[in-house]
């Protein structure tokens, strides 16, 4: 017979439980997408500070740090720079982290294959299930693709 659990083992399980949960949380509030039609990504938080890329809409970013009306990101290839925070907003994309991904009739290995995107591609995500996302392209055409070869939020 299984004695219970001593109450401070029970009150560490919870505190884990909660710093998972927080940390999900945390890195789902730490992703942007870029707001306007394009966004320069900067050197440094100033307009005044080199252009490293340009960004379309939509392009996700994750949040490494805060100065003033500037947030500094990071992009799906690893590269980091300086954007203005009010040319971004929450509006959920992927990229294509993969040479190429298929698409697919539904969440699942075992649907059909009705589009291929290739690595870079920038998707509107519309859903998420388990391991799969579905996107949508922006002439509106979409499918289910496995999270693994996606990037993003």
């Amino acid at each position: 017979m299984n004695a219970p659990l001593p109450a401070r083992h029970l009150i560490a399980a919870a505190g884990l439980c909660l710093l998972a949960l927080s940390t999900s949380v945390a890195q789902a509030q730490s992703m942007v997408s870029v707001q306007g039609s394009t966004l320069n990504m900067r050197e440094g938080p100033s307009t005044k500070a080199a252009v490293l890329w340009e960004l379309k809409r939509g392009y996700p970013l994750q949040i490494t740090e805060r100065k003033g009306s500037w947030i500094k990101v990071l992009d799906f290839e690893g590269d980091t720079g300086w954007v203005a925070r009010s040319f971004t907003g929450n509006t959920p994309h992927h990229v294509v982290k993969a040479k190429v991904a298929n698409i697919r009739s539904g969440p699942g290995a075992q649907h059909r294959i009705v589009g291929k995107a290739e690595y870079g591609e920038l998707l509107r995500t519309r859903e998420k299930r388990a391991d799969w996302v579905r996107v949508e392209r922006e002439e509106g055409v979409g499918g289910w693709i496995a999270k693994q070869l996606l990037w993003g939020f």
